[in-house]
């Protein structure tokens, strides 16, 4: 059985399904690693537009599976300390992976996403959510800290430093109507893998180097140490589509035209 499936609904579209729902799609290595995987051959895909990230039944991804973890590739022989750190450096790499990607990632938050499927939430650029997901810092719940898999960089930035104290302090879940109110998912639907993969082929209709250049920008913008810097990042990028591209003049005819740009990403 693969833990993990990729569907390609729409042109341009990419859905990467976590599939094993009997464990509501925990953490185990058995799904980690070929979930990695799929990522970065979709990320690679120059068709691809956009990426869904989904889980199997009725959870999104419950955290770390703490009766079943499965091995870590490529750990024989190391020690208890050297094999811990490795093991959760592959984790934190499908953290990474998932931000590294060229194209935006979905996440469409179908069920429960408790610590790790938590922060695989917040490491995706837009979060929709099922009327039935909630979300926990579940750390905090089991005698350790909450923070993990960059839970203290993303949460704040997603939805402030005082609610993220809330969530990571409490342990509290978060359900999808409060989690739509402070900004922790942009929309709440009944049938959200349907609902996000309609905004990836939103995301596929526009200019492809101007969504990846806008991803970019959005993450710099997260990290960025002042305003005068990152503004001459955004202007750079703009420059950048605006000599290298007749997209501009494009948009701006098919609005005098009354129809979609149809963007050409050269001139």
């Amino acid at each position: 059985m693969s833990y993990v499936e990729v569907s390609r609904p729409e042109p341009h579209v990419a859905v990467v399904t976590l599939n094993r729902p009997e464990r509501m799609n925990a953490m185990s290595f058995d799904v980690m690693v070929p979930f990695r995987e799929a990522l970065l051959e979709v990320g690679a895909d120059t068709d691809v537009r956009a990426v869904v990230v989904t889980g199997a039944g009725t959870g999104f991804c419950s955290g770390a599976d703490q009766e079943s973890a499965g091995v870590p590739p490529g750990l024989t022989g190391l020690t208890p300390p050297t094999y811990a750190l490795r093991a959760m450096q592959l984790l934190e790499d499908v953290v990474l992976t998932i931000r590294r990607l060229p194209q935006p990632v979905v996440a469409a938050v179908n069920g429960a996403a408790i610590g790790g499927g938590l922060c695989l939430a917040l490491a995706c650029d837009l979060r929709l959510a099922a009327p039935s997901a909630y979300f926990r810092a579940a750390g905090i719940n089991n005698g350790l800290t909450a923070s993990e898999l960059g839970l203290s960089f993303l949460l704040p930035r997603a939805i402030g430093s005082t609610r993220a104290a809330d969530l990571m302090l409490t342990g509290r879940d978060l359900h999808a109507a409060e989690a739509e109110r402070i900004g922790l998912v942009s929309s709440v639907h009944d049938d959200v893998v349907t609902a996000a993969v309609e905004t990836g082929s939103r995301i596929a209709r526009l200019s492809q180097p101007g969504i990846e250049l806008t991803k970019k920008s959005l993450q710099a913008g997260l990290a960025a140490t002042s305003l005068e810097a990152h503004l001459t990042s955004e202007g750079l990028g703009q420059l950048y589509l605006r000599l290298l591209t007749d997209n501009f003049e494009e948009a701006t005819l098919a609005r005098r035209e009354g129809r979609e740009p149809v963007f050409r990403d050269r001139r």
